[in-house]
């Protein structure tokens, strides 16, 4: 029930509000039997690796001997069922974590498979596909090819015959800017015995983004080599301040971190400047939060179903993200939207959102995120390209309290476009 004294919604918006929460029921009992395993598993992480106050301290210059970054690693590594990981704040964003595991294991005459179709669009200009002479993968003669999906889901037929010889097998886990489903770590475990049945030389990388802690297992446990992802997204908890890490087989995450620094310093190299505690208490809160923000992600959903406007997933479809999509037809009702949700946020709630130019899309994109840390999708946040399908992709939420005011105060600025229209 809403407290009509701090928030006012009309009464008709509200009764669909308790009609969402009772189609989110089962769905909310789930979530939270996750986030319960999770969250447990986190801590025994932390005990098991005897983390105290002293992994907590900063380190400065060179990092040499930063005890509390590298127990970080190891902990993360635990907690996804990975020999070892990068968890650290050099990692400016996901594509950058997602760029240093490329070249760390990519080279010269080297082919990539992406079998989801075109990746995320900000690595379009990583592999070269846009631009030209910027020092993309192609720059460098490395190959691309891409499996399209079939029917939404993995074309086995047409990947067991193109990963034969590839070097590198890509998965985007999350939908990114398309209408497909996230996949679940079943389904990409499957997959993953699919490739090596044919190809079982390839290195297979899960870009991770948006799922970690989303299920009861990560990709790295149903035998991806690498995993990569954002520390501004689930697994910073919403603490994090900046970061990313790469998870995996020992031997590739070193190849990794000598791209991340320098060959031969590699992951010696790189001092904390004060980012431990946030890390360490990011990680620890991450479940939860994790498990918090896909809850607003569920009802988001299940309210504008009742709208009428297409949604993915349905409510009662598995999750492999935090991500909702909403098909809202044209561009004044994805502004409304975004709109909607900087005005229900705690951190800049009077800008309003507009179209804009942004580096690494090829179209304008409109954002909404007042958080606490710029740019943070694990805070409520939703963002969309302006072009065809008109959909927008929403995330986050620390709290579901909080969410749940961002998710209807963009409802009732969409409301008053249907209703004058």
């Amino acid at each position: 029930m809403i407290d009509q004294n701090f928030f006012t919604f009309d009464d008709e918006l509200l009764q669909l509000e308790r009609q969402a929460m009772d189609l989110c029921a089962d769905k909310f009992a789930e979530l939270d039997e996750i986030t319960q395993y999770n969250q447990l598993k986190v801590l025994h992480a932390f005990q098991q690796h005897q983390i105290a106050e002293s992994h907590l301290v900063d380190t400065t210059g060179y990092g040499y001997g930063d005890r509390g970054r590298d127990a970080l690693d190891a902990v993360f590594a635990t907690i996804v069922g990975a020999e070892d990981a990068l968890f650290r704040s050099g990692f400016a964003s996901g594509t950058h974590a997602l760029t240093v595991a490329l070249f760390g294991v990519l080279r010269t005459g080297d082919t990539m498979l992406s079998i989801t179709g075109k990746p995320y669009d900000t690595l379009e200009e990583v592999i070269g596909l846009r631009g030209t002479g910027n020092g993309s993968l192609k720059d460098f003669g490395i190959h691309y090819e891409q499996v399209e999906l079939k029917d939404d889901t993995f074309d086995r037929t047409e990947i067991a015959r193109r990963c034969v010889g590839k070097k590198v097998v890509y998965i985007q886990r999350s939908r990114g800017y398309s209408l497909r489903r996230s996949f679940t770590v079943e389904e990409i475990g499957d997959v993953i015995s699919l490739v090596r049945q044919h190809e079982p030389r390839a290195i297979i990388m899960v870009d991770n983004c948006y799922g970690e802690f989303v299920q009861k297992i990560e990709p790295t446990q149903v035998g991806a080599d690498l995993i990569m992802g954002s520390l501004i997204k689930n697994p910073g908890g919403g603490i994090a301040q900046s970061g990313g890490y790469i998870a995996g087989r020992h031997d590739l995450v070193e190849l990794c971190a000598y791209r991340l620094t320098s060959p031969g310093t590699g992951r010696e190299l790189g001092c904390s400047l004060g980012q431990n505690r946030a890390l360490y208490m990011g990680l620890y809160h991450a479940p939860t939060v994790t498990g918090q923000a896909t809850k607003v992600s569920v009802f988001a959903n299940a309210l504008f179903s009742l709208l009428g406007y297409e949604v993915f997933p349905k409510v009662t479809e598995p999750r492999g993200d935090i991500i909702s999509a909403i098909r809202l037809g044209d561009e004044r009702r994805l502004c409304a939207f975004c709109q909607g949700i900087q005005a229900g946020s705690a951190v800049d709630s009077a800008a309003v959102p507009e179209p804009c130019d942004m580096p690494g899309y090829e179209s304008q994109v409109i954002m909404a995120a007042g958080a606490f840390t710029m740019g943070s999708s694990i805070e409520l946040s939703a963002d969309a390209p302006i072009r065809e399908p008109f959909a927008v992709w929403f995330q986050g939420g620390l709290n579901f309290a909080t969410g749940q005011i961002g998710v209807l105060t963009a409802a009732q600025n969409v409301r008053q476009i249907d209703r004058r229209s």
